[in-house]
This record gives C-alpha cells, structure tokens and sequence, in this order.
C-alpha cells in the first residue's frame, strides 16, 4: 500500500509540473496558468484591500469617524464589550488562520508561501458570503503558541476559521480555541468538506433507492477531512462507515499513537475488518476517497454492492477517473475537479455557513448547523438534476450562501448557540 501510495504522489508532482495538464483541468485552453497567475497576482498586490465605510470629506466628518466623537463607542465598548459587534465591523469579519504546513496539495510550505491561498479564501467569502475576511499567517508549528496567538486577536473578530494546518495537530488546535474563544471556530479543511460530502450522499441515495442506515461506507484517507467526514455521517445517521489510511484499516483492537485514530478505532468499523482499503471496499456501497491518486482499480469498484457511488477527491488526480469508475459500474461519481459534474468544493459550504452563524452571533458552529447546512445543500438539487446524475450544485449557483446561511442560523437558534434570533 505504501508502495502504491508513494507512486500516486510522484504522478501527481508530475502532474503539476505539466502545462498540457493543467491546460486540461483547468479548462482544455491554451492558456499557461502558472505563467499567467504569477502576472496576475504581481498586477495585483494582493487580492484583497481595505475599503472605508466611513465618508471623510470635511472637517466634521474627521470628527465623526475619528477624534473626538470616536471616543464615544470607545466608551461605550469599555463599559460592554458586547457593543464592539454593533459599533465596529468585528460582527462581519472572520480570520482566516493558518501556519503553512499543509497548503493545498503543496504541503508544509511556510505561512508567508501560504499567503496568496488564504487572500484567495477571504475572496470567497467576500464574494459568496458578504464576509469580510482578514489573512493571518502564523509563524509556528506549535499547537498552543497558535491557540494563543489567535486568542489574543479574537476580540478584533466574529469568528475563527482555521486553514491549511496539518493533522492531527489541526484537531487539537480547533479543540483549544473553541474552549478559549467565545466566537465560532471552525476548521473548514474538516468540516466543510464534510459537509458537502454529506450533502452529495443524500441526493445519491435518493438515486439508488438506499437508506442511511442500511448502506456500507469504506473511507480512504483518516486525515482531517476524513475524520470530520466519518464523525458527521454518523452524525447523520449512517452506521456502518469504517476507515484505511496508508498504515490499513482502522480498527479498535490496534493501538494507536495519534488519539483522533484512537478515537475513529472506537467508532468505526463496526464489522472489525483488518487490512487494506481493498478490504473494507467489499460490499460497500459507497467510498469516499480523500487520500492520494490512482488507489482504486475498476476490480475494487466491482467488488462493491449494487449501484455503488464513488466520491473520488484527491486532487488533482482523484483515487480514481469518473470515467474508469462508471466502466467498472459507478451509479454516481463526484470528484474535486471542476472539469467533471458533482465537483466537492468548499465553497459550496463555509461562506454560507459563517454568514448563518455571524448573523444570530452564534458563539459555536455544532452538529446540528453543520447538518443543516449539508441538508441545505442538498435540497438545491432538483429531480431533473439527479436524473442526470447530478448530486451537487454547481458552485457558482447564486443562492447557495443565502439558503446555507439561513438553515445555518436557524439551527443555531433551535440548539441554543445564538445571541440573536
């Protein structure tokens, strides 16, 4: 499996560093992307700016915004710290975190490399969710010197959403803040992609006539995105979801160093199977890949139940080509590339999901939000849609953040989480 692994990962560098490939993924033009983006991100300094609110035309203006009359909020914010989400833009802004170690499919490549990806996040959420979000790059790889570095900056905002930090240290950095900060924190290589997966599972089932609780789920991949995944499914009613990461299945009678595995052992693979992904993907009717290219073969497929689905998600190579998939039998297949239907794109999940929760000044996003966000996703697909074999929305559907935002802000209120209604 290592063997297998190690040999995905060379194809993929290759892959990056093959213009007619990424002319390929990136749309079939003949336009070199990687040549084209370094002029664009030099043209523009940066992807976002600061923009005042405030007009400052004339004297009285000045003292409006500034000094004197600022002192008035200063001192009402003093006497309730509450009033910095009335009277500043604290209620609208998020920090987008991160210390560089695993940006995109680059890996641990320092905060300041991982710069231009979280000024490209806080683009999606200005442009999906009407947030205003501010890049922060941390320069250290120590769980609790991040935790405290963002706690002391939280009261400048309204919530938290860690980035590109790699497992198992991501969990634990989640866990702290959400006990040091009381605005939400929310991990979004874990949960919003959870999140869509779940939605895409749903509109799925309702092809191929399965129900939650009865289907077989195998997981490849026990990372951050797989660890929320498994919790959230059965979270969300499935029962029989089980686990292989490069070391084999995860299981409860081994031992693990890494608690969130410990953790998955106790949860997951309800049949104690033992081996390889192989293992696990006999009789199942759903895999969900979130691992490294080219470890699915059409045999695999075969061996799966009737009607399996495929969510294949590595990227840019996914565990297996939809095409490959649907010759070895795939009902439905979704993958992480924008060139193939039902792509898995976080966009789809954490500008609405922020929007919902900075709304009713939610001091957590939970469960039961991240279940209506996924249930809110889902319902975007209509039956045309899924005749088509269509489970997920395109990304640049236009009402995706407000339907997210307001199931997102309902729950918050229904679980007790929101200040406001």
């Amino acid at each position: 499996m290592r063997d297998i692994i190690k040999k995905s990962l060379l194809q993929t560098e290759r892959c990056f560093n093959d213009p007619a490939f990424l002319n390929i993924i990136l749309g079939g033009t003949d336009m070199d992307y990687k040549k084209t983006a370094m002029e664009k991100h030099e043209q523009w300094k940066g992807k976002i700016e600061v923009v005042s609110r405030a007009k400052l035309d004339t004297l009285e203006d000045l003292a409006i915004a500034y000094t004197p009359g600022v002192a008035e909020p200063c001192i009402a914010i003093k006497k309730d710290p509450e009033l910095s989400f009335k009277l500043t833009r604290r209620w609208n802004t998020v920090a987008v975190v991160t210390d560089g170690t695993a940006v995109l499919g680059l890996g641990d490549i320092g905060p300041e490399a991982g710069m231009p990806v979280m000024e490209g996040k806080c683009v999606l959420f200005k442009k999906f969710g009407g947030v205003d979000a501010v890049p922060i790059c941390i320069r250290s790889k120590k769980p609790d010197e991040i935790v405290n570095a963002i706690s002391l900056i939280a009261g400048s905002f309204g919530g938290i959403n860690i980035e590109d930090i790699a497992a198992p240290r991501c969990f634990e950095i989640e866990e702290k803040l959400k006990a040091a900060c009381d605005i939400p924190v929310f991990h979004d290589d874990q949960h919003g992609t959870a999140v869509v997966v779940l939605s895409g599972i749903r509109n799925a089932l309702k092809i191929t006539g399965k129900k939650p609780e009865d289907v077989k789920i195998a997981m490849s991949g026990a990372g951050a995105a797989g660890t929320a995944t498994a919790k959230l499914l059965l979270n969300a009613g499935f029962k029989n979801v089980s686990l292989a990461d490069i070391n084999g299945v995860i299981a409860s009678d081994i031992e693990y160093k890494d608690q969130s595995l410990t953790e998955l052992s106790k949860i997951t693979n309800v049949d104690k199977i033992h081996g390889t992904i192989k293992d696990i993907l006999v009789g199942a009717d759903i895999f969900i890949g979130v691992s490294a290219p080219n470890l699915l073969t059409e045999e695999m497929v075969k061996s799966m139940a009737k009607d399996p689905v495929i969510f294949a998600m590595a990227n840019p190579v996914p565990e297996i080509m939809p095409e490959a998939a649907k010759k070895a039998g795939a009902r439905i297949v979704a993958t992480g590339r924008s060139d193939y239907p039902n792509q898995i794109n976080n966009v789809l999940a954490f500008p609405g999901i922020f929007r919902g929760a900075l709304d009713v000044r939610a001091k957590d996003i939970n469960i039961e939000m991240k279940l209506a966000a996924a249930n809110a996703i889902a319902s975007l697909v209509t039956d045309d849609d899924r005749e088509k074999g269509i489970i997920i929305p395109s990304p640049l559907s236009r009402n995706i953040a407000d339907v997210v935002s307001k199931a997102v802000a309902e729950a918050a209120v229904k679980s007790g989480v929101a200040k406001y209604e």
